[in-house]
């Protein structure tokens, strides 16, 4: 087997590494890391499909002609199997990754179907018709699951305008039939907090951002989170759940950007800051049978809550923060192109009554449609024709103050955590002295603004404080003697926070740089944090072991291929890695205590030997144990920490509190990703061996259950 030479920043050592890597490699990841697994695991997906599957065969069948299925990114075929068996004469299913297209072809031959079905592996758009094409003839069904958390954020309205152009017959059912986009104002400092950065109050000094950075829109990326797991006290609603836009996708698609106004009325004061937002499908042109989007909150207390990771809930951020009075009528203005979606609120004109939007590339004219608590708009409504707006170029948003270029969302969360900015200021005046020559190495900190020094240029002008620090432009590996003025440094920190870094060792990069420092350092120099401990949790997930649990039978068909194609790529390497999860997100209990496992001193140089550490640790509650959570705990002085893991577990059932401003690693058992290897309940403990390797910056783990 052919091998090849990959370059990658290392993220812990800094360091440009080549690795000599399978050729396939990279499929590897693909598939180790899908969506496959939780889409299969969807059951509530999956069975509105079927439904709706059958329904569009049935009114092609009752109109005397033959069904003709299109399915766009059929993935494992499991639509078109659905097609196939609902009665479909024919189905072409695309697939335009080249491994899954051989895996549908191995799925539907498993399943029988072969003779109904045929797999392209091309991009819908370079899909032919015709005697010697791809597709023998147009088709009368479309199916489709091309939706991202936004809708329409993985391409689906030029994949579907192009295809009912070229691909399709002149009429055309489709599963689904129409997605509603629905959106609630709402007042949020914690979420605003993942978009602004707030004015920092320490004692009697505030630390202000610059206006550049407080007027600055932000990026045009949705964030999407899972809502249901915010608390109700994080938000207060000020307006209805309103209807954005539908998109009809029985009639012709357009992708071209348009602005959808909605007029509203607020229903309580506040300052407008953030949009909820979500879709629902409805599979038929009823709306009887509706796949929702919806958080957690809007369904009753008898009605279980469906769970999805691939489709989740968006987070828009307005441009600016406004004040809103309850019962004032204002103007919430969804703006799309064929990719993004983004907002804006304003003051009603005279002139837009009624509301004008878009549906399925016509404008139309509707009554604007309160959806209350339930979410719900009739399927049916009336529409009535009108002529077509002026199409009007749509400027998207964009920073312009760099912050959010650098910065994530959750970055931006955790340096408006006032908590954990005072930990640092308490850490800092016992470490450093009015004298001392204070270096901070970390990605875009405040730390400096707590040792009397500044993070950017910007908010060094801002705070009046740009004479009084040194921004190095280096890596601490070539910082010279004379970018320190011939002084030693005598202070070291840092929080430790880099961009690069995606699991929780990812930051142990501070230790490489205080290695490189070292012959820059005083003999009796202050290092804050002192060291950085490891610790692992056994736990039982509510619903996030479904991402990498086998499915087998989905909906009765045998979908075992797929199981075994990402079994084999996590073999390949990732079933003995840990992966990045926001644990806040994900409910879980606890089933054994919190236990440090490895431990790394930054008063030392990073050593030059492997780091060992092999134990084990009971589990003190019953459960299902899925994988075990690992995160580090940072000591910033010796009566000082702070995790980055776990926050608190209750006593009896374990529910477990999550720092919410990072990912946590996540290490599934064998358990979760082969059933049949064992059991995940009937355990005593677990036994761990964890490597460091200090050429690498990684840790090798293996952990095991043992009954």
């Amino acid at each position: 087997m052919m091998k090849v030479f990959c370059g990658r920043v290392n993220p812990t050592t800094g360091s440009v590494d080549w690795l000599e890597e399978d050729e396939h490699y990279d499929y590897h990841q693909e598939i180790a890391r899908s969506s496959y697994a939780d889409m299969l695991h969807d059951k509530d997906r999956n069975q509105k499909y079927y439904q709706g599957i059958r329904a569009a065969v049935q009114r092609v069948k009752e109109r005397g002609q033959e069904a003709i299925v299109l399915d766009i990114g059929t993935g494992t075929g499991l639509l078109s199997m659905m097609a196939a068996t609902a009665g479909a004469d024919f189905c072409y299913a695309i697939e335009v990754f080249k491994p899954m297209a051989e895996a549908a072809v191995r799925i539907i031959q498993a399943n029988g179907l072969s003779d109904k079905i045929k797999v392209i592996n091309k991009h819908s758009t370079e899909v032919t018709v015709g005697s010697d094409g791809d597709m023998k003839q147009r088709a009368n069904i479309l199916i489709t699951e091309l939706f991202d958390t936004e809708l329409i954020g993985e391409g689906a309205l030029p994949s579907y305008e192009h295809a009912q152009r070229n691909l399709m017959q002149g009429r055309w059912e489709a599963v689904p039939h129409r997605a509603t986009v629905y959106a609630q104002l709402v007042e949020s400092r914690r979420m605003w907090g993942w978009n602004k950065l707030f004015p920092l109050q320490m004692d009697s000094v505030d630390i202000r951002p610059p206006l550049a950075m407080q007027s600055c829109p932000g990026t045009l990326s949705v964030c999407d989170v899972q809502l249901g797991q915010m608390s109700p006290s994080d938000f207060t609603k000020l307006s209805d759940i309103l209807c954005v836009f539908r998109v009809d996708f029985s009639q012709q698609v357009n992708s071209y950007a348009v602005s959808h106004p909605v007029h509203f009325t607020p229903i309580a004061s506040g300052a407008a800051q953030v949009i909820l937002s979500w879709w629902d499908i409805d599979m038929d042109p009823e709306g009887k049978i509706t796949c929702s989007m919806k958080p957690s909150w809007m369904y009753p207390a008898s009605q279980s809550v469906p769970w999805r990771d691939h489709w989740m809930q968006c987070v828009y951020f307005l441009p600016e923060e406004r004040p809103v009075k309850e019962g004032e009528e204002l103007c919430l203005t969804g703006h799309q192109d064929d990719y993004c979606v983004w907002y804006t609120l304003t003051e009603p004109r005279s002139s837009e009554s009624p509301t004008m939007y878009r549906l399925g590339g016509v404008e139309v004219t509707s009554l604007l449609y309160n959806c209350g608590d339930t979410g719900s708009i009739p399927a049916t409504a009336p529409l009535q024709k009108v002529s077509e707006l002026d199409q009007v170029p749509l400027d998207r948003p964009a920073c312009q103050c760099g912050a959010h270029i650098t910065w994530n969302r959750t970055r931006f969360g955790e340096l408006n955590d006032q908590h954990r900015m005072e930990l640092y200021r308490d850490a800092l005046r016992k470490v450093l002295t009015p004298s001392c020559v204070c270096l901070c190495v970390s990605d875009g900190s405040l730390l400096p603004f707590l040792a009397h020094s500044v993070g950017t240029a910007q908010l060094f002008q801002t705070n009046e404080l740009g004479d009084k620090i040194q921004v190095l432009q280096k890596s601490p590996a070539g910082i010279t003697a004379a970018d320190l003025h011939d002084k030693k440094i005598s202070a070291l920190i840092g929080e430790p926070f880099f961009t690069t870094s995606l699991l929780p060792w990812h930051n142990l990069y501070f230790w490489y740089s205080r290695t490189a420092l070292s012959d820059r350092l005083t003999r009796d120099f202050t290092v804050l944090p002192l060291r950085a401990s490891l610790y692992v949790l056994a736990v039982e997930f509510k619903d996030l072991w479904r991402i990498r649990s086998p499915c087998g039978i989905c909906e009765g068909f045998d979908v075992s291929i797929m199981d075994e194609m990402i079994k084999d790529s996590l073999n390949f390497r990732e079933s003995q890695e840990a992966e990045p999860h926001p644990l806040w997100e994900y409910p879980c209990r606890a089933l054994s205590d919190p236990t440090k496992v490895m431990t790394f001193d930054f008063r030392e140089p990073v050593p030059t030997e492997d780091m060992k550490s092999e134990g084990s640790f009971n589990l003190v509650r019953s459960g299902e144990s899925h994988g075990v959570v690992l995160w580090m705990e940072y000591q910033l002085t010796e009566d000082i920490s702070l995790s980055t893991g776990l926050l608190c577990a209750s006593e009896e059932v374990g529910e477990c509190q999550w720092y919410p401003h990072s990912k946590q690693g996540v290490y599934f058992f064998s358990s979760v990703l082969d059933p049949q290897s064992a059991p995940t309940h009937g355990f005593k403990s677990v036994t761990y061996l964890l490597t460091f390797d200090p050429k690498l910056g990684d840790i090798r783990m293996c952990f095991t259950q043992v009954s």
